[in-house]
């Protein structure tokens, strides 16, 4: 049965490949469980409440993608729009946490629409590359900024606005013995590198503590007080419900809201989904992917997922190369991803007490420097990229802001080609895309 409803024979793959293909893609993917909940929690959500979404949300869209697309791809709430949800839309924006799964929802449903009628690929195609390249970069810098200050490795500097903290602090220094221990196991390519750097650093923290170092310190590790919890916390279920009075009571902002959070996921979701694909043998000599629109279509409902369990947006995780490097080809790789992500609810107690902001620290510094590698493809010799490029990523880390990043650049990127004369590669979706930052950069709408 599972062999014809995956067509594992098919796809050159058998049941116990695409069991251990899973597994080891979880393993990837688990660090979401710890950096998650922490990274949301400062936008004043419970913590417990949003482990035990992370993870049922990432179980259920991963089963979704491996039944609808048949693909060996796992999702989770996406590095970059977690960001994006807590330190743009709550923080800097000033909405509450409520308002903001309303606008996920609603962002949700338009990207899931988007998706059934085709449009997804014709703005792919409307944005030019190298401003989709120094997006990704720049949220990229921007989570490694984030680890780097909930860490202490940063801190504010009233003289220069930002100075490096004291290292030998007990956060500090185990942030910086975790990021540097997870480079060296990823560079060597070790499997899981980001799991298991995240573990053993949590192990060191949780030693120094014992050892009285950090003792009392909210950014380090203890140890559990329990194993197994089977008391869930839902306290954030259906909390977009609550947030659509506030959210439309602004329209403008409402718009910008959405407009981010459909933009990052957008290129975010589509450019890890079509390399994934070719790993996997499934791009053709004509460059066609084969069943792409059933592995979108899985991403945009797992999306829906998330908004209505209370966490950020869902996306595709490239970190499922591991499981397909493993030899998964299947949606029977992303199924038991998701049976792992489910079974890990019951193991709560065990992940809030182990990683907290300096163990995950070394998690967002890895994700960063991967995220940024994409710089390489920019066009630097070309003014007009390379201005753009800098103002993106600039903006976005000066502003804490994933969306005054995005405007900058765009704005920066028409600014320059009209200028050289050169706007063969903007077309009019561009340009609607350059009056609305435009507005929001001025006139804050």
């Amino acid at each position: 049965m599972l062999n014809n409803f995956f067509k594992l024979e098919e796809n050159y793959t058998d049941i116990k490949t695409e069991i251990i293909a899973g597994i080891t893609t979880f393993l990837a993917m688990a660090y979401i469980l710890g950096v998650n909940p922490a990274m949301l929690a400062e936008g004043g959500m419970p913590a417990t409440s949003i482990f035990f979404s992370t993870a049922l949300a990432s179980g259920i869209a991963c089963i979704i993608m491996g039944l609808i697309s048949n693909y060996p791809i796992g999702l989770a709430p996406g590095m970059g729009m977690n960001a994006l949800f807590t330190y743009t839309i709550i923080l800097s924006m000033g909405n509450s946490w409520q308002a903001a799964l309303s606008a996920v929802f609603i962002a949700s449903i338009l990207f899931f629409i988007i998706t059934v009628s085709g449009l997804r690929q014709v703005i792919l195609d409307a944005i030019p590359l190298n401003l989709k390249l120094a997006i990704g970069a720049g949220i990229g810098f921007f989570l490694a900024f984030i680890g780097l200050q909930g860490s202490g490795i940063i801190v504010s500097d009233p003289s220069t606005i930002v100075g490096m903290g004291n290292i030998l602090s007990a956060p500090a220094l185990l942030a910086v013995i975790g990021i540097l221990l997870t480079l060296i196991l990823y560079i060597r390519k070790v499997p899981a590198a980001v799991f298991i750097g995240l573990i053993v650093t949590a192990i060191i923290g949780v030693i120094f503590t014992l050892c009285g170092y950090g003792i009392g310190e909210t950014a380090m590790p203890v140890l559990p007080t329990q194993i197994i919890s089977f008391n869930f916390d839902t306290t954030v279920f259906l909390g977009f419900l609550n947030g659509f009075g506030e959210l439309f009571s602004n329209i403008p902002n409402l718009v910008m809201i959405l407009f981010s959070i459909i933009f990052v996921t957008f290129f975010d979701t589509t450019g890890t989904l079509i390399p994934l694909a070719k790993e996997c043998g499934f791009v053709d000599e004509e460059g066609k992917t084969k069943g792409i629109e059933k592995a979108f279509m899985g991403d945009a409902v797992g999306g829906i997922v998330g908004s209505v369990l209370g966490t950020s947006t869902l996306t595709a995780y490239v970190e499922s190369a591991t499981g397909i490097g493993l030899g998964g080809r299947t949606g029977l790789t992303a199924i038991v991803t998701g049976i792992m992500f489910l079974l890990s609810i019951f193991f709560a107690p065990v992940v809030l007490s182990l990683f907290t902001s300096s163990v995950t620290t070394c998690a967002l510094v890895i994700v960063g420097i991967l995220m940024i590698v994409q710089l390489k493809n920019i066009e630097w010799d070309n003014l007009i990229v390379a201005s753009s490029t800098f103002m993106t990523i600039i903006m976005m880390l000066l502003t804490y802001s994933i969306s005054l990043g995005i405007a900058w650049g765009f704005l920066v990127y028409a600014i320059t080609s009209l200028a050289t004369n050169n706007t063969d590669d903007i077309n009019w979706i561009t340009w609607i895309m350059v009056i609305i930052f435009v507005l929001y950069i001025f006139f804050g709408l």
